[in-house]
């Protein structure tokens, strides 16, 4: 095998399971978890993504995790985007959506099954009050020792910040949108 395709020979060493926040107005926070996502599989691992706020649509990313499946799971449990684009849907229905993406990845992260637990969008659940901040929190304490967290969306909560390893703020210098031109498949959805 050449050398450049070797895997790594740094030794494997004890897993330090990270909190990341992926925020901001700019595009790209759903699409760098994925491509944590693809990178993790690639080593192995399991991961799961609980998407909070999509669900209602279909999008390219449901179609190419059954690509990476089993290892990589992705799991729709918004009800879709919040008053916004159509919505009819009262909060309440919103909101127990919501609750329910929550509990889903706790069981997940708690069952020992998942190397990395990715809350797609969890921020902006969080900023609408569709989910209480102590119910992410205690999500944050509870986490495995060994399991990276991975929570997405803009407008995240300074308190989910300071809990975090990681932060990295997505934002916007220009998008298509603001030229008149509508979202792109493959990659805007």
């Amino acid at each position: 095998m050449p050398l450049h395709l070797e895997k790594s020979r740094i030794p494997d060493k004890p897993r330090k399971g990270l909190v990341l926040v992926l925020t901001g107005d700019g595009k790209g926070k759903t699409t760098s978890c994925l491509g944590m996502a693809v990178r993790a599989v690639g080593y192995g691992m399991r991961v799961v993504m609980i998407q909070f706020i999509k669900g209602s649509l279909h999008y390219g990313e449901l179609d190419g995790a059954k690509r990476l499946a089993p290892e990589f799971e992705l799991v729709p449990m918004g009800k879709g985007f919040v008053g916004i684009m159509g919505d009819t849907l009262d909060f309440s229905t919103h909101s127990r959506a919501a609750k329910e993406a929550l509990a889903a990845a706790r069981e997940r992260m708690l069952s020992g099954k998942a190397d990395i637990v990715i809350l797609d969008e969890v921020n902006v659940a969080l900023h609408l009050k569709l989910i209480p901040l102590e119910d992410v929190l205690s999500l944050l304490q509870e986490k495995p020792e060994n399991v990276h967290l991975v929570l997405s969306g803009r407008n995240a909560h300074e308190e989910v910040i300071r809990r975090a390893h990681l932060v990295t703020e997505m934002r916007c210098i220009k998008h298509p949108f603001d030229l008149g031109i509508e979202a792109e498949k493959g990659i805007d959805y």
